[in-house]
């Protein structure tokens, strides 16, 4: 079975981020994924220190995305990229935990489209031979686009929806590496 695990690159208590990457996590089990939401809030992540091999919590987060088959990544954003806790979680990775994997993209903004932070985690990504699908989430204006836990924008719902059952699609790419099971 297809493991998708979500990245929660928000600490706000009631976060938009997290809020739509349960909608995708929701697709992906539907489409017959284990799905885990990894919150930022709950791993102990100090800022990253290249002189210390294990920091706080970051072994058990780098297994939690080198065992699953697809990653969602999902920012609010900060001065037009993503989200700093993002960052930094993220430089706790490297190839063993993004090499040949799918990788899905979700932004969220107060404002107006949260183009350039996908811009900057597809380059990311790229970076990490991470394969980055083609579709995208971008989240505008946040406080008009949810209500009851829910969207209130049935084509962003659906875009949402999208993101997760394409999630669940293993990288057919040449090279793909097996992942452990």
């Amino acid at each position: 079975m297809t493991t998708v695990v979500a990245v929660a690159g928000s600490l706000r208590d009631h976060s938009y981020t997290r809020l739509a990457l349960r909608r995708v996590l929701d697709a992906a089990a539907e489409a017959g994924a284990d799905t885990d939401l990894l919150d930022l809030r709950t791993f102990d992540l100090p800022p990253l220190d290249p002189d210390v091999e294990e920091q706080g919590d970051s072994a058990a987060f780098a297994r939690c995305v080198r065992e699953a088959d697809a990653v969602v990544l999902g920012t609010p954003m900060y001065h037009g990229s993503y989200a700093g806790v993002l960052k930094n979680a993220l430089d706790y990775c490297g190839f063993d935990e993004f090499e040949d994997t799918t990788v899905g993209l979700l932004g969220v903004a107060g404002g107006a489209f949260p183009i350039t932070a996908l811009e900057h985690l597809r380059s990311v990504c790229r970076a990490l031979d991470a394969w980055a699908l083609p579709l995208q989430v971008a989240v505008p204006n946040s406080g008009n686009s949810f209500a009851d836990a829910g969207f209130a924008d049935e084509d962003l719902a659906a875009r949402v929806r999208r993101l997760g059952g394409r999630s669940t699609v293993p990288s057919h790419y040449p090279g793909r590496v097996s992942r452990p099971a």
